[in-house]
């Protein structure tokens, strides 16, 4: 994954301000336990819920069932934001990553994503490996998802900042 473009959108920051890098954007990514993702239903109305996600090899990846109303979005139209941060308004970082859902099915990538999900919450989230994704607590169809991020934001609060980090595609 290649750098992204970034800028810091002055409209919306402090007078003064300075981008947020995309390696603390990354941190942030990387470090987050809770994201909120939001996919679109075939009526175009946002449906929005909370899930965990493991960034690894420039991008962020997710669970779902098969039946869930996020999985079933997504076969519509793999277009989603996942966000996180915090809620408060005067300091913290919120991150939101745009990008489209990819089915994984690679089962080294799978083994590196079981494993990666159990080392982030110390063994708290165990997946097994199977040939169509993962399987988790009696689910045997748990599918997994990448989105690489085709554009991401950083708000900065506190100190106000807007960032845009641009991959070239």
């Amino acid at each position: 994954m290649s750098d992204p473009v970034t800028r810091l959108d002055e409209r919306f920051s402090d007078p003064g301000a300075q981008a947020t890098s995309w390696t603390t954007a990354r941190e942030a990514l990387e470090n987050a336990q809770l994201f909120w993702i939001t996919t679109v239903r075939p009526d175009g109305r946002p449906h929005v819920t909370p899930l965990v996600a493991v960034w690894l090899d420039g991008a962020l990846h997710f669970c779902t069932g098969p039946g869930e109303q996020k999985a079933r979005n997504l076969a519509g139209n793999p277009q989603v934001v996942l966000t996180t941060g915090c809620n408060r308004w005067d300091e913290g970082l919120d991150v939101m990553v745009e990008g489209t859902a990819q089915r994984v099915t690679d089962r080294a990538t799978l083994e590196r994503l079981a494993t990666a999900w159990a080392a982030k919450w110390d063994g708290q989230w165990q997946y097994q490996v199977t040939e169509t994704g993962f399987s988790h607590n009696g689910a045997d169809d748990v599918h997994v998802f990448s989105v690489r991020p085709a554009k991401a934001l950083a708000f900065g609060k506190g100190d106000f900042t807007h960032t845009t980090h641009g991959f070239p595609a």
